[in-house]
């Protein structure tokens, strides 16, 4: 040990004793206490420019960096800590003999512990701010001594979150002043993950700034824990949500909790779903999804009508569903609402009078999100698979209406273009193979995620008979309406059967080898159907 090591009466045989510190933070939430606290047991403080100026003016002794090297910061502060004397301290092994005579030769004194977190690159980016104040808000100096700290961990104590203050603090009280060797690995796995998801979210920045459909040759994704589940998908597994770094995304993961139990991992999964479903229609739109899958949609004047008329479609699943709307949730609409059990209520915003109304029902979970997402916004898509990754752009595809081809002998009506259309996009949100029935914007019947198109459609044209049996209706809800298939018909029976169930009007992508077998048995039924040649399967 050299002669600034002074273990003094420690209990863990590898704690190490404060007599130095570095400060540089851009986050100062906190800084000036912990710092003062860290003063109070005689540590030198370090510092850099702005943290240096509040400290001071707190009255916290403070040497700056500059007078510790002997050399001034220079290139706007581009340079300040990248010397020797900074990186020598920290990076010298205590243990090493000769580590230790090269710091007495070179004058060089250790640095114990170090507090520094990273310019807001990410927030410059999501603030809008030009090509070149990103980049001189990309930090150099903080991660290259975050790495050193984490590396000579054995010795060296890195700070770079302010939750991390309180454990430091606690470590420092029951070790005279010192820092466990358990806390120290722990803190240094914190720092490379820190330096590890700043340089992803650069790396994402910098590719996204070239015109290019080429993927990168290599690409992370970073996030940073939001919160961590009581299980996943079953209970026998574990699970977290993370925060896609710098993403703003309107959503399930950047919404506001007003009322209910914390979200499960199947809660977070369903209310995604449903939420970017709904942010497809610009008219007022309710969805209800259970399991990832819609079991209910529809577009109407408002959203009360709008949940009357989601509900009809399937009132038995909707139960323990998850419900959500692209519009404010209304008092009327509101009262409906709790009168079927749901787990999760998402809206962009809820009315203080509905507040009220849902406090009745306090185990709900009641979600806002302040706006709705960007659903032309470009962003990628990611799926885990043995050894690797499966990544595709977000299905950003929009029929136009101009562009759709009549491929029967009949014209469809006005009426049945727009309810095929509002089809359409509901079963890109539905599992493959999907089957969608709709009526007056509003689905009637859906089949999802078979293996055979024929049991989607028959399977929604069921689920339809019973949905107005639910309601005392003797004609099943899909006569008079449309349907809508994900991808193309690969025989004549799934259209057939839609037939059965009394469609009149079919959109589908076509381009099966059979199409003009479907499309005879469309003409043979009176059927008007249209080729979208676009398919949204979703697995």
């Amino acid at each position: 040990m050299s002669a600034e090591q002074n273990q003094g009466t420690i209990r863990d045989p590898k704690a190490v004793k404060i007599k130095r510190a570095l400060v540089s933070v851009s986050d100062k939430n906190g800084v000036v206490d912990f710092v003062r606290k860290l003063a109070g047991y005689g540590i030198e403080i370090l510092s850099t420019g702005g943290t240096s100026k509040l400290l001071k003016e707190n009255d916290i002794e403070v040497k700056d960096v500059s007078s510790h090297t002997g050399f001034p910061e220079i290139m706007d502060g581009r340079v300040k800590t990248l010397h020797p004397k900074i990186h020598g301290g920290i990076l010298a092994r205590r243990s090493d003999a000769g580590h230790v005579q090269a710091m007495n030769d070179n004058d060089i004194g250790e640095i114990d512990l170090i507090i520094v977190n990273l310019y807001p690159f990410s927030q410059t980016v999501a603030s809008g701010a030009d090509f070149e104040t990103c980049i001189e808000n990309i930090d150099i100096g903080g991660p290259a001594m975050i790495r050193a700290a984490a590396k000579n961990h054995e010795f060296v104590t890195v700070i770079t979150d302010p939750q991390d203050y309180d454990p430091v603090l606690k470590d420092l009280e029951e070790h005279d002043g010192a820092t466990t060797y358990a806390l120290r690995k722990k803190l240094a796995a914190n720092a490379y993950a820190l330096t590890a998801t700043y340089d992803s979210n650069i790396a994402s920045w910098f590719a996204s700034q070239y015109d290019t459909k080429e993927f990168p040759r290599r690409i992370s994704f970073s996030g940073t824990l939001k919160q961590t589940l009581r299980y996943g998908e079953n209970p026998h597994q574990s699970a977290a949500l993370y925060r896609v770094d710098g993403s703003d995304r309107a959503g399930v993961t950047n919404a506001s909790q007003l009322q209910g139990k914390e979200l499960s991992y199947n809660n977070i999964n369903d209310t995604d779903a449903a939420f970017e479903l709904v942010a497809e229609f610009d008219a007022p739109t309710i969805a209800i999804i259970k399991h990832a899958n819609p079991c209910g949609v529809a577009s109407a004047d408002s959203i009360e009508e709008a949940y009357d008329l989601a509900l009809r479609c399937d009132p038995v699943s909707a139960f323990g569903g998850i419900i959500a709307m692209n519009r404010t949730l209304d008092a009327a609409s509101a009262r409906k609402i709790i009168k079927t059990f749901s787990e999760v209520i998402i809206a962009p915003d809820i009315a203080a009078e509905a507040v009220d109304v849902l406090k009745e029902k306090p185990n709900v979970r009641v979600l806002t999100t302040g706006s709705m997402p960007d659903k032309m916004q470009k962003r990628l898509l990611v799926k885990r698979v043995a050894a690797g990754l499966l990544v595709q752009d977000d299905d950003l595809g929009r029929l136009d209406p101009a562009a759709l081809r009549v491929v029967s002998e009949r014209e469809p009506t006005d009426d049945e273009v727009r309810d095929m259309l509002f089809a359409f996009k509901v079963a890109k949100h539905v599992k493959s193979n999907a089957i969608v029935y709709a009526k007056d914007l509003a689905t009637v019947g859906i089949g999802a995620g078979q293996m055979s198109r024929l049991d989607s459609s028959r399977i929604a044209a069921r689920k339809s008979q019973d949905a107005a049996e639910a309601i005392g209706q003797e004609e099943q809800l899909t006569r008079g309406s449309v349907v809508a298939s994900d991808a193309f018909f690969p025989f004549a029976d799934g259209l057939i059967a839609a037939a059965e169930a009394g469609v009149t009007a079919v959109i589908q992508p076509g381009g099966s080898i059979r199409d003009e077998e479907v499309i005879k048995a469309a003409d043979e039924r009176g059927l008007a159907m249209i080729f979208t040649d676009m398919r949204h399967f979703r697995h």
